[in-house]
């Protein structure tokens, strides 16, 4: 899970470009493409953060191993959606073990000890079947 430092912009495209060893354009043209989506200031100067350091590191590998932009675009789509899709899974999966703990803990105040009631029935009926 990021945290709120992770997503704040600090770096402005220059030092990011540096940090990433990209020049300047590269991060353009991933903006332009959509695989970079940097914040702007009032005055529409790029502000990059440590997700978007992440990001471009993931962006590198991917094209280092031979996928093209649009490849990169389609894979970062679907890594985000398992991303959530696993959020949503471990929210399910909290909630679900919620419920059948409050489950358990309403057996156990409804249940109520009946001993050798079922005995003493069943001897009843026995009876009753014999005449006596």
């Amino acid at each position: 899970m990021m945290t709120e430092r992770h997503e704040h912009p600090v770096y402005v495209i220059s030092v990011f470009a540096e940090l990433a060893g990209v020049h300047p354009q590269t991060l353009r043209n991933y903006e332009r493409s959509g695989l970079l989506s940097p914040q702007r200031t009032r005055g529409g100067s790029r502000r990059f953060s440590d997700a978007d350091l992440a990001a471009l590191r993931r962006i590198q590998d991917l094209t280092n191993e031979g996928v093209n932009l649009e490849g990169v675009k389609r894979i970062m789509a679907l890594e985000a959606s398992v991303d959530s899709l696993k959020q949503e899974l471990a929210t399910s999966a909290r909630r679900a073990r919620s419920v059948v703990e409050e489950t358990h803990r309403q057996y156990r105040r409804d249940l109520v000890p009946v001993q050798n009631q079922i005995a003493l029935f069943i001897e009843a009926v026995r009876r009753q079947r014999k005449g006596v």
